[in-house]
């Protein structure tokens, strides 16, 4: 037996399509739900909705499972039938954390979760706590990002389906991993969404990049609101997912009383304390508005932590130069010490790529509440060739900003590769079957970074070529080798460092304190009893230092340490101690 639900409430007669029964539903209710039960109906049967008088068969909007991709029919699916083996699981909290950023499509040659799983071993002994994958949810055609899903509660055939990341997930556990998973509330796809034909899920008053807004305010919206809220709920009840990460919140326009943010991060509050255990909320978000990560009590939206584009960006630029678009905003060592300081590099003050003032002050909040990193799949892949950090400014500058990251007082995200200096390109892929939206795509990117003064745009890889996607996919066999296993011997030990030492976990920027020149290109961080050097610059630097301190980690042998003094070779990093402890070889 199973209760069909659908809410489609501008529909005058909804028919159930059960394998080939046509069967009438009941409704619509006072909220627009139509409903019939099926006592023949099992798990697997495949089915679809009629609306009115049109004759296509339409996949259920919360649809469970895919099996014939986004315009086929859907397919029932129980939860109850698994067999999970992580009934103890409690998961680590953020405070210590180590994020680690992956996508299931190339993260190995297979490009599912069960060849995922084959690599956990890599991860746990690296030192990593959580694992965040990009979106999962059925999406068009072979190959993509995942951002681009319509079926938003279907996990894609493309990675193994929903016993898949149910295995991923289950095994992540047994080992120790959380498992963080990316999801997009903010649009859906171009192609293959038919949630228009059902209601009014979007909205023309607001637009977003990708099209109409989500209608998170407007007539219907709280049917809308309640079918992303059980979609978060589903994954972290159903799938055991211990976090969510939000793309793009900026995107969610909501002028409600009560925002879409405040109430899924109180509804999944709910879930955690059912549960036992702490679930996360992590957001994307260019806003720089401390309110997304303020408690909910205090007056914010309640989200555990958000991603930090200024630290990234404050970085980046003192790495490479002449990068153009919101960059322009950054490229001086004072607005690196203010993210390490103060977090939000514009926190109210003019921002010359935005042509007005931008953000606010974070007013006390734990650097506990912001994620740091200086690769991710927006800042390697939305690059014109999808370059890595290595491959733009080489082994030494990388090893340098990976030692920033790992030190910061924020939580640290790595992206898959990463660790080892992978010598593949994360490109943008995509696969939106439809020959006109692929050619729209693809013009769209060339001309994208013609404007940002590429002078090559006619060599960028075809998102929906599929040696696009191929070439994207990590090659495992060199990571002992060479330089790959340089860095990942590298990232081993500052992961070491930072994992034994407490004041490297110190969340509290108060205790943060900063000097930099300049000209000279170096700076220090003081961290509790540990103290960050780093030199940019492309002569040997002596910085003095604050107290006698001990030689923890460097990235060059050269780096040496005198009374009150360190001596730094050009572009190197390094970590003294003064908590007693021995130097980390």
């Amino acid at each position: 037996m199973h209760e069909f639900a659908v809410w489609a409430p501008k529909a005058k007669r909804m028919t159930l399509k059960l394998g080939e029964q046509l069967l009438p539903m009941e409704g619509p209710n006072d909220h627009g739900w139509w409903r019939t039960v099926c006592m023949e109906a099992r798990c697997g049967d495949d089915y679809a909705y009629l609306i009115d008088d049109d004759p296509t068969p339409y996949p259920d909007p919360r649809s469970l499972w895919q099996p014939y991709g986004v315009h086929g029919v859907s397919r029932l699916y129980d939860h109850r039938l698994f067999p999970w083996t992580d009934q103890r699981w409690q998961g680590p909290p953020l405070f210590g954390a180590v994020l680690y950023e992956l996508h299931i499509g190339t993260f190995t040659k297979e490009g599912t979760f069960d060849s995922a799983i084959e690599r956990l071993d890599h991860l746990v002994e690296l030192g990593i706590t959580h694992v965040e994958i990009m979106p999962v949810a059925e999406s068009p055609g072979n190959h993509g990002w995942g951002y681009d899903g319509v079926a938003l509660s279907a996990v894609t055939n493309k990675y193994g389906g929903p016993d898949g990341l149910k295995r991923f997930v289950d095994a992540c556990h047994n080992k120790g991993l959380a498992v963080i998973l990316d999801v997009v509330y903010n649009h859906f796809g171009p192609t293959g969404n038919y949630t228009h034909k059902f209601g009014p899920y979007l909205t023309e008053k607001h637009k977003t990049p990708w099209g109409d807004g989500v209608n998170f305010e407007d007539t219907g919206s709280d049917e809308v609101r309640r079918f992303f809220c059980d979609n978060a709920i589903m994954w972290l009840l159903e799938y055991h997912i211990d976090g969510l990460r939000l793309d793009a919140v900026h995107e969610l326009t909501d002028r409600s009383a009560v925002h879409f943010m405040e109430q899924l991060s109180a509804e999944v509050e709910t879930v955690g304390a059912m549960l036992g255990r702490k679930l996360v909320l992590i957001a994307e978000s260019d806003l720089n508005d401390p309110k997304v990560v303020r408690p909910r009590e205090a007056g914010g939206y309640g989200m555990d932590a958000q991603w930090s584009d200024d630290f990234h960006h404050a970085l980046f630029t003192l790495l490479h130069t002449g990068n153009g678009g919101y960059y322009d905003d950054f490229g001086r060592f004072s607005y690196l010490a203010k993210a390490l300081k103060e977090m939000f590099v514009f926190d109210g003050n003019y921002s010359i790529y935005r042509g007005r003032s931008h953000g606010r002050p974070i007013d006390g909040l734990s650097a506990h509440h912001f994620i740091s990193f200086i690769q991710n799949h927006d800042q390697v892949g939305n690059r014109a060739t999808g370059d890595r950090l290595e491959h733009i400014v080489g082994l030494d500058a990388a090893k340098v900003a990976l030692g920033m990251v790992l030190t910061a007082p924020f939580i640290p995200m790595l992206f898959m590769g990463e660790e080892f200096a992978a010598s593949t390109p994360f490109l943008y892929f995509a696969d939106h079957e439809d020959e006109q939206m692929a050619k729209l795509v693809f013009e769209g990117r060339k001309n994208e970074f013609a404007a940002f003064g590429f002078e090559e745009a006619e060599q960028i890889p075809n998102p929906e070529k599929p040696e696009t996607f191929e070439a994207s996919k990590l090659k495992w066999d060199e990571v002992h080798e060479g330089k790959h296993a340089e860095m990942l011997d590298w990232t081993k030990k500052l992961l070491h460092l930072r994992r034994h030492s407490l004041s490297l976990n110190d969340g509290d920027l108060s205790h943060v304190l900063i000097d930099c020149h300049e000209e000279e290109r170096w700076l220090t961080m003081q961290r509790g009893r540990m103290l960050v050097v780093l030199n940019l610059g492309d002569k040997l630097a002596r910085v003095k230092t604050p107290g006698q301190y001990v030689l923890a980690l460097a990235s060059k042998p050269e780096v040496a340490v005198a009374p009150g003094e360190v001596g730094m070779p050009p572009m190197s990093f390094a970590v003294f101690s003064a908590e007693g402890r021995e130097r980390v070889s």
